[in-house]
């Protein structure tokens, strides 16, 4: 009897040993930094676990600005979020492919989620959607992000900052695309991935600096003109509908975070990328810090990033209507397809300013 427990005890430690050196966790790194085994085999139907998968080198990061609660970001309280990606840079001769990838790491979304804004210009304007971010990186490198294409969004937690990364790669060729070693900001709905910088050590929550006067309860609210703005100069007005650029249709449930539902009819306009891009060029710097700010009739005002309208990979486009018979909307108006909420949906639109940070 004694003889058979011996070897039930050794067995159970011999079982107990396996089973640990067979559970691996973010601190199990084999020698190339690999921490996760790739499915070689096609054992699931999963595309995106077919290649290591390494940790990124990361930093600390902090979030400042207008918050009551500014301090260094908890990664261990959130929960890690997974996208994949095809990263491309502007290049002279042509975009420029990187390499494709699954990214994990920590959500914005997540991130800001509990830090309590305190904006400068509450008492003026109460509402969040003239908010936006800067993040900022180890080498001085700043991208924008607005708060609508954080919280806003028909899909969420879609930037990240990445902590892991693996490659897609391409079953017949299989190239592998270089890989990064820094922690990095990812923006999944950019089609040029100019705002995905490495080592991101700031967080900075602003409020967009704009003198308009506020009128409450405004009736009728009417804009016969639509302007632009550049570094708040004004530089074109449109009484009309902009002239060469084509109509589509947008089919949408249009709904609000206050009221709920609006109505479930399309919109019809132009796509306001095509607008813009015409006037403000298509570059670096734009994609990563330009912000496009429109304004109403009752100083009512929003926030995109320029890479949000003009940069996007899911054709959810931001449209710029201009329906004169409606005399208490028109005449211009803009409609975000790609927001869940009908908050950025500005009537009685009547300037659109740009600026880079």
């Amino acid at each position: 009897m004694k003889k058979k427990i011996g070897y039930f005890v050794v067995a159970v430690i011999i079982m107990s040993v396996s089973a640990c050196n067979n559970t691996k966790s973010d601190s199990d790194m084999n020698e190339d930094n690999t921490v996760v085994e790739a499915d070689t085999v096609d054992a699931t139907n999963n595309f995106y676990d077919n290649a290591e998968t390494y940790n990124l080198e990361t930093n600390e990061l902090e979030i400042l600005g207008e918050v009551a609660n500014p301090g260094k970001v908890d990664f261990s309280a959130l929960p890690l979020r997974t996208v994949i990606v095809k990263e491309t840079l502007l290049d002279e001769n042509g975009d420029k492919f990187v390499g494709a990838y699954r990214y994990d790491g920590y959500s914005l979304y997540d991130i800001l989620n509990h830090t309590k804004v305190e904006k400068k210009n509450a008492d003026e304007f109460p509402p969040i959607i003239d908010q936006y971010v800067e993040i900022e990186n180890a080498d001085g490198e700043k991208v924008v992000l607005s708060w609508g294409e954080i919280y806003y969004p028909n899909h969420l937690h879609e930037i990240i900052i990445a902590t892991k990364v693996m490659r897609i790669v391409p079953s017949k060729t299989n190239e592998l695309w270089p890989l990064p070693e820094k922690s990095k900001l990812v923006v999944v709905s950019d089609l040029i991935t100019e705002r995905n910088i490495s080592s991101p050590t700031k967080i900075t929550v602003k409020s967009y600096e704009l003198d308009l006067e506020i009128v409450k309860g405004k009736d009728p609210m009417y804009s016969e003109e639509f302007s632009l703005f550049n570094n708040y100069e004004k530089f074109k007005t449109y009484t009309t509908q902009p002239e060469g650029y084509e109509e589509i249709s947008l089919h949408t449930i249009f709904y609000g975070r206050g009221r709920g539902i609006h109505s479930t009819q399309p919109f019809t306009g132009i796509q306001l990328k095509y607008l813009v891009e015409d006037n403000f060029l298509l570059t670096k710097d734009a994609l990563q810090k330009a912000l496009i700010v429109f304004s109403a009739d009752d100083g009512y005002r929003c926030v995109y990033s320029y890479s949000e309208i003009c940069n996007r990979n899911d054709q959810a486009d931001v449209l710029l209507l201009y329906r004169p018979d409606e005399i208490n909307k028109g005449a211009f108006r803009i409609f975000p397809s790609c927001d869940f909420f009908s908050d950025r949906a500005v009537k009685c639109a009547m300037g659109m300013y740009y600026s880079e940070i």
